[in-house]
């Protein structure tokens, strides 16, 4: 539509047709606004009297020129000499005095030209001599206010949306003083919002004696359970204690003939593995503390225990390792061996695909649950690996630690057959386990520090140091939480560390799993 036409708006014809009535219109705010207004009466004829509103003529070439006022005048549809014009039902604007390109290209002009109304909350700042804003550009933005107010008096032509490598100069100052001029100094006022940092307490939270407990690098005597239940093989016996109630519960006596050297919890927690030092393997009942069943198939002592659902890995002295299907009546259900002296670390991967087994022969052997035949082999080691965990965060990856020899933790990536990491711990590796709630280890050592150690993975930095056995820390198990570990040394004392956060969903579940920890039920 040409913007120089009129638009033609028709009105009903008043019933009342004299000259009070157009004096009364030539008053009225909307004639006075677009211009003069003249009324005619139309013929008798006619229903209805016609206004054609004029609309804003603008000059092509200045688009900037001030345009006319339209002028409302009333047109008689019968006359001779003016065609009637096509009525049109709403106003379209020119939009050539908008000036869209300018309006756009001030979207990104800085905000400090835009005078924020203060808020109730905003007095308590001002009166306590804060200010929130100045402290959050300088302390997280990094910019300086005072170059920021002279940069914004300055008109720039910020296209929307435009990608800028970099900022203009004097808008954002990084090097500038990161000082605000508040009350206190703003960097002890962003301190006090830092999130804080994980303290953990150097000194353990509860000490049970374990009189009797073995100062035997080979075996492995403490194990946590699902349930909350602590197991220890003391001597000849078997003691589980609640870590809800603090009850201690004697679960059986081999008698003198024969001695605890392995312990075992079955996933569920329900039952309980023990290997004795005669080469037996029996599986007690924790809950109605009753032996179940007694599996034989070792010559010589049971130094560990590994479980993968209902199937038990029981690795010996006499250099083999047995799987055991507790389903089935057969004692053991196969037989590995590849080790050239004990076996003393067994541990299964979180997907229950592999089984990795250390021995006295400082060999590293990766098993399969369908073959007899190791699948790798990693013989850097140079002393007996005993302290053996698989990452819950990261598939494949395995960690291993030396005896007194080596002293080394060294990081392998099982599906690429290769060492990734190696640290010198500098004294004997006896354990190692994982987090499950953050992406951290910690293990035990033995010569000469006698100490526990917390790492940062993979940085392998030294998060915290705890001392306080007096002998070598050969057993270590986890809380079920993952929170908490209990060590145990020859010192004949059981310690309990807060070590790990709680779980980073935040929900504290014990049965929270990593995403690599398997669910399955042990027995059906």
């Amino acid at each position: 539509m040409n913007s120089s036409q009129p638009i033609e708006i028709e009105y009903p014809q008043p019933r009342v047709h004299d000259d009070s009535f157009f004096s009364i219109l030539k008053r009225s705010p909307v004639y006075s606004t677009f211009g003069e207004a003249q009324a005619i009466e139309s013929a008798s004829t006619s229903d209805k009297i016609t206004y054609t509103y004029n609309t804003p003529h603008f000059s092509e070439n200045e688009e900037n020129e001030t345009p006319t006022h339209g002028q409302l005048t009333p047109i008689n549809p019968f006359l001779p000499d003016r065609p009637r014009e096509i009525v049109g039902d709403r106003f379209i604007p020119n939009r050539k005095s908008s000036r869209l390109s300018l309006a756009l290209s001030c979207a990104h002009e800085l905000e400090s030209l835009i005078e924020v109304p203060k808020k109730a909350n905003d007095a308590t700042c001002e009166e306590s001599g804060i200010n929130v804003a100045g402290v959050y550009s300088a302390q997280v933005l990094g910019i300086n206010s005072s170059a920021t107010r002279k940069a914004s008096n300055v008109y720039k032509n910020c296209n929307l949306f435009q990608y800028r490598e970099s900022l203009l100069k004097n808008e954002l100052d990084f090097n500038s003083s990161r000082r605000s001029a508040t009350v206190f100094e703003a960097d002890d006022f962003c301190q006090l919002n830092q999130k804080k940092t994980r303290k953990i307490p150097k000194v353990p939270y509860k000490v049970l004696d374990a009189p009797a407990l073995q100062d035997d690098f080979y075996l492995n005597l403490i194990d946590w359970s699902s349930q909350n239940i602590l197991a220890v093989g003391l001597s000849s016996c078997v003691y589980l204690w609640s870590a809800v109630s603090s009850k201690v519960t004697k679960l059986c006596d081999l008698g003198n003939n024969d001695t605890v050297t392995s312990v075992a919890w079955a996933p569920r927690g329900s039952f309980l593995s023990v290997g004795t030092n005669s080469g037996e393997v029996q599986i007690w009942d924790a809950v109605k503390l009753k032996k179940i069943r007694v599996l034989n198939g070792h010559g010589a002592r049971v130094g560990t225990l590994a479980w993968n659902s209902a199937i038990l890995a029981s690795g010996s002295r006499d250099k083999s390792i047995l799987y055991r299907d507790v389903r089935t009546m057969q004692n053991f259900t196969s037989k590995l061996s590849g080790h050239k002296q004990e076996v003393c670390g067994l541990k299964w991967s979180f997907d229950e695909q592999q089984l990795c087994s250390g021995g006295n022969d400082n060999k590293i052997l990766i098993w399969s649950l369908q073959s007899s035949h190791p699948l790798l082999r990693f013989s850097n080691h140079t002393a007996a690996v005993k302290a053996i965990a698989w990452s819950p965060h990261q598939h494949g990856l395995l960690a291993s630690g030396g005896g007194t020899a080596d002293r080394t933790i060294r990081f392998w990536n099982t599906l690429l057959n290769q060492q990734v990491d190696c640290i010198d711990t500098g004294s004997q590796v006896c354990n190692l386990m994982f987090s499950r709630n953050v992406n951290e280890l910690v293990s035990t050592h033995g010569y000469s520090l006698n100490q526990i150690i917390v790492w940062k993975y993979p940085s392998l930095e030294r998060i915290v140091n705890l001392t306080g056995h007096t002998y070598r820390v050969l057993y270590l198990a986890m809380s079920p939480d993952g929170q908490t570990i209990v060590t145990g040394a020859g010192d004949e004392t059981l310690r309990f560390w807060n070590v790990f956060p709680v779980q980073r969903n935040g929900v504290d579940d014990i049965d929270y799993e990593s995403k690599l920890i398997p669910s399955r039920m042990d027995i059906r």
